[in-house]
């Protein structure tokens, strides 16, 4: 649910498309969500223990990583306090 949330938001916030697939590495029920925009584009794995981002940036963005990491650990511990996150 929360992995689902998060890719909503990536969708509406930062103009990204975002699709999902079973892992092929991990266990029954993990999942991996796939996303790109222009300048960027990565996976989210989500497991049951953790959530694991791997955002490979552009030259442009790659500019402003220190504020875009911190802004995505921000909305991920806002999003996971909220009841059922």
């Amino acid at each position: 649910m929360l992995a689902q949330n998060w890719a909503q938001a990536a969708q509406r916030d930062w103009a990204m498309k975002a699709h999902t697939a079973p892992d092929p590495q991990g266990a029954d029920g993990d999942d991996v969500w796939h996303f790109s925009r222009s300048g960027a584009d990565g996976t989210l794995r989500v497991t049951p223990e953790r959530f694991v981002l791997d955002l490979r940036l552009g030259f442009l963005l790659g500019a402003f990583k220190d504020r875009i990491e911190a802004q995505l650990l921000h909305n991920l511990r806002d999003r996971s306090a909220r009841p059922g996150g």
